[in-house]
């Protein structure tokens, strides 16, 4: 599906109709738009996550069993981790 539009003096754009309605677009919906070379390519901006109450993520996230860790393992951890990917 193919359209041409013009550029208004404000740097503005009309998308017609009958390709908002083939991507669903929706009035006040964001759009990425990326350089390649001299084209312009917009596309639809991945929505954002819903929220999600602290009773939700409770219930989506499994509770820790085992030993407690110190925060200072976790760094530890997570500086390895860093540490082996950089020499992949």
């Amino acid at each position: 599906m193919n359209a041409r539009t013009r550029l208004s003096s404000k740097g503005q754009i009309v998308i017609p109709k009958d390709i908002r309605d083939a991507l669903q677009l929706e009035p006040g919906e964001f759009l990425d738009i990326v350089r390649e070379g001299r084209r312009i390519v917009l596309q639809a901006a991945e929505p954002a996550r819903g929220k999600i109450s602290y009773a939700e993520f409770r219930r989506r996230i499994p509770r820790h069993e085992g030993p407690a860790v110190t925060i200072e393992e976790m760094n530890s951890a997570v500086d390895a981790m860093f540490t082996a990917k950089g020499r992949e």
